[in-house]
């Protein structure tokens, strides 16, 4: 990013941006060490009642929108077996039961999108809140049309999203994920040039659309060109974490202090996304975890995130994919109401983040836009396996480290358990036809090849 685009807010500007009257977000999982990504411990957070009328809210200044600061990511909906064997669904029943949930403990922000959960989402979600008062929830879709970015088909993505979504308007609606590809040519081609941008306005004037905006990975140049066009954007969705607040990987994406910042200066309303960066900061190495529990033993690394990227006044929402029990309960807890982060918590955080930043991780959110793989590769439970190694200090350099045969048993075995050997990066061919689905833009054939080398020298006992 150039520098004239660095924009830069200190820790001072932050707090002052922030505000001290602003509020935080709540915690996932913890999930340590190579266990398999199923998972669901919520370590760390404490097990007592959940509030049912302590939530933290932010208004929108452009609709009056009371909208809750935890938001429920709709991007992971649990999936089961069909009961002819035939394949996967939604499991719609627990789907039911966390949005009832998230509903009655005062969560009213639910974000879905046309390809999420392999175009399953909407309707997923849609079932779960026809059952409730349309005033009781905000429903934020999107126009997700990097495929096929003709008028015909995004028109057609639009109209259904009513169908799937069982309502007559959309509380907030998004051009999905500008920024990658060729910039602005590609921006201008998805929804310039198409005559979309126009329809959308004309559906906002007509009350069809209540919010409109976008979200962004990518070109900072199409981050500007959208704030620049002289639209009074109602959001935006952005990338905002401990890490990427000065330190986004500047081959993938863009520092959060500047997008925030940006964001303060058009009076537009963040919403946030990816405050876990993907989980990671859900499962810090040890010795972050060690800074953390110096200042609160009783708080999971999760919170922290959580915390960070809801404490500032302009974010209305901190979107969550909540796909168990215990992590939607240890969210609500941290949002019913937010503590924000006070000055020492924040200085520990950027202690954190020089640990994160040098380490060996695979800058995978585990968005699972790179799937299906043509070839079965299960690329996020691959990506997610490793980095759940690394966190727990378990990649060994060589056969003399202190934890060799532990490490070793526990990569190996936690491998086959999370990640089908057919679906292994030993399986992957280099197709390179996941490489431009993925919003962190993430070499994946060469992070696949990495991590197959690495596995099969434990397997020989070589190079160690």
């Amino acid at each position: 990013m150039k520098k004239k685009n660095t924009a830069a807010i200190n820790r001072r500007d932050f707090f002052r941006i922030a505000g001290a009257g602003a509020v935080a977000a709540g915690a996932g999982a913890l999930m340590p060490g190579c266990k398999p990504r199923s998972a669901a411990s919520a370590e760390g957070g404490a097990v007592d009642e959940v509030p049912t009328d302590k939530m933290t809210y932010r208004v929108n200044p452009h609709t009056g929108d009371k909208v809750s600061l935890l938001g429920y990511g709709c991007m992971r909906w649990p999936l089961r077996q069909k009961a002819d064997g035939s394949g996967e669904e939604v499991d719609q029943e627990t789907v039911n039961e966390l949005v009832d949930y998230a509903i009655a403990h005062g969560v009213n922000y639910f974000d879905t999108a046309p390809v999420y959960v392999r175009g399953w989402s909407e309707t997923a979600t849609g079932i779960a809140l026809k059952r409730h008062p349309r005033d009781k929830f905000f429903i934020a879709t999107k126009m997700s049309n990097p495929g096929d970015p003709s008028p015909q088909a995004s028109l057609a993505m639009y109209h259904n999203s009513f169908k799937n979504l069982q309502v007559d308007y959309l509380d907030y609606y998004l051009m999905h994920n500008i920024g990658p590809g060729d910039g602005i040519a590609t921006f201008r081609q998805r929804f310039i040039d198409n005559g979309m941008l126009d329809f959308l306005l004309k559906e906002k004037e007509a009350g069809r659309i209540r919010n409109l905006g976008w979200s962004f990975h990518g070109d900072v140049k199409v981050f500007d060109y959208a704030l620049a066009m002289g639209i009074q954007w109602d959001f935006c969705q952005i990338q905002l974490n401990y890490q990427d607040w000065q330190h986004a990987d500047p081959k993938r994406n863009i520092n959060a202090e500047y997008l925030y910042g940006e964001l303060v200066k058009h009076n537009v309303p963040a919403v946030i996304m990816e405050p876990l960066l993907g989980g990671r900061l859900a499962r810090v190495p040890a010795q972050a975890l060690a800074l953390m529990n110096g200042i609160d033993s009783e708080s999971s690394a999760a919170k922290w995130a959580f915390r960070y990227a809801g404490t500032p006044e302009n974010v209305l929402t901190v979107l969550s994919g909540m796909v168990y029990m215990e992590h939607l309960q240890e969210n609500i807890r941290t949002y019913a109401p937010l503590a924000p982060l006070n000055g020492a918590e924040y200085e520990m955080l950027e202690q954190v983040t020089g640990i994160l930043v040098d380490s060996e991780y695979v800058q995978c959110t585990e968005c699972q836009y790179c799937m299906p793989c043509p070839y079965g590769i299960d690329i996020p439970g691959t990506f997610g396996h490793y980095n759940r190694c690394v966190s727990a200090g378990k990649i060994l350099k060589s056969a003399n480290d202190e934890n060799y045969r532990t490490a070793r048993r526990d990569f190996l075995v936690g491998y086959d358990r999370s990640v089908p050997k057919l679906r292994q990066a030993d399986h992957c061919i280099g197709c390179e036809i996941c490489r431009s689905h993925c919003p962190q833009r993430i070499n994946i054939p060469n992070e696949m090849r990495r991590i197959n080398r690495y596995a099969e020298n434990l397997k020989q006992k070589s190079m160690f």
